[in-house]
């Protein structure tokens, strides 16, 4: 018998932002700076300088570097925190719901016969944290840190590891993700991608764009399926 699947992409999902909804910092971060709004600004700083460390190194752990972040940010409204209050917020990390559409776009995927795995910046223990309180680790194939290659994505060798773990070449994944930076980091190791525009999400237009774009997870799961035969 033919395995009609075999030719089929193995989806590699991004997990914060992506799978996970963020804005259920808003709530520590209205308790300790007094505005909810600002978890964003924490995680554009997050973002910043997670790219900082692939381009001039060393390594720093994603942990390392959401504290980092918080801290910067505290100092730009000229506050020093404490333990306490950087456990709040990014203790609220390993709690963060899934976004409503991701188990219903999983379950379409799953019954669809494709291979799923994550792939994230988190540190293992974190990730298996997230995923195991979103329900989402019966999904998963594997779940799979950046810490294993000591370096953040979009780094080239983060995609090509993902690949080896999964078995496959890097052509063979498709990384679905929320961050334009991270599908361009995958498109340029080889990796074919899908992007999800949630609100604010946008494209970079310095990169090639992924033959895949949807608004949702579900639009997504529906594309995916409709282009894999």
């Amino acid at each position: 018998m033919i395995d009609e699947t075999a030719n089929r992409h193995v989806l590699v999902f991004d997990v914060n932002e992506t799978l996970l909804d963020l804005r259920a910092l808003a709530a520590p971060f209205e308790n300790v700076f007094g505005d909810g709004a600002i978890f964003s600004q924490w995680f554009a700083q997050v973002i910043q300088s997670a790219l900082l460390t692939v381009v001039t190194g060393p390594y720093q752990d994603f942990a390392q570097v959401g504290r980092s972040a918080l801290d910067m940010l505290a100092e730009r409204r000229g506050l020093v925190l404490d333990d306490e209050q950087r456990n709040l917020i990014l203790g609220t990390m390993r709690t963060l719901p899934p976004h409503p559409d991701v188990i219903p776009a999983l379950e379409i995927l799953k019954d669809a016969g494709f291979r799923m795995a994550a792939l994230t910046n988190s540190p293992p223990q974190l990730a298996e944290a997230q995923l195991m309180h979103a329900e989402l680790t019966p999904f998963m194939e594997r779940i799979m840190s950046v810490d294993a290659v000591q370096s953040l994505k979009p780094a080239a060798k983060v995609y090509e590891y993902a690949a080896e773990q999964l078995g496959i070449k890097p052509a063979k994944i498709r990384l679905i993700a929320a961050h334009s930076w991270d599908v361009a980091g995958a498109m340029r190791a080889g990796c074919a991608a899908g992007f999800v525009a949630r609100p604010g999400m946008v494209l970079e237009p310095l990169f090639p764009a992924p033959d895949i774009i949807a608004a949702d997870m579900i639009s997504m799961a529906e594309k995916i399926i409709s282009t894999a035969d």
